[in-house]
């Protein structure tokens, strides 16, 4: 069961899954980098929207891959975590590095595993393919597909509730 959201105005940081929201959940290989994915510049748009703007963007993964460390290095996203399903430790993590309560926090993510930290935030988004068990507890399920706009959109929304933009 969802709790009730707070105020946008309030998010100090947005924290973002990367499989399935950054990316559309599909993966390539390459013998020059490996594994890897694609991302949409209209999320990296958005998300340098976010930080012109004040508020802190995280990445937490259960992947690896060198190009979501590439991604999170050309976003200049200083709190980045990688290679853990667990992700509820780097949350916690962000908590502490940062001086934020969780109600300042928003996240998206679009898995099961996203589902303690979709919980604790603030606010809690998804993408629309997200298992029915994760868009119940979210207050905010995304038109566009993960990999596609579907943080922009996010950003945009968070956004929208400020003075500046």
């Amino acid at each position: 069961m969802k709790k009730k959201a707070v105020s946008l105005k309030s998010i100090k940081v947005v924290i973002f899954d990367i499989d399935g929201v950054l990316t559309d959940g599909r993966i390539f290989y390459s013998d020059k980098i490996g594994w890897g994915a694609f991302y949409s510049v209209l999320d990296g748009y958005g998300i340098r929207q976010l930080q012109k703007n004040g508020i802190e963007v995280c990445f937490i993964s259960g992947g690896a891959f060198e190009s979501h460390k590439e991604r999170a290095k050309t976003l200049k996203i200083r709190h980045a975590y990688f290679g853990n399903e667990d992700k509820v430790g780097a949350f916690e993590t962000i908590l502490k590095d940062l001086s934020v309560s969780e109600k300042e926090c928003a996240y998206m993510g679009d898995e099961l595993f996203d589902m303690p930290i979709l919980e604790r935030v603030g606010f809690a988004a998804t993408v629309m393919h997200a298992p029915s068990k994760v868009k119940k507890l979210c207050h905010y399920v995304a038109k566009r597909p993960g990999g596609n706009g579907a943080a922009r959109e996010l950003c945009d929304l968070i956004l929208s509730k400020r003075e500046r933009v």
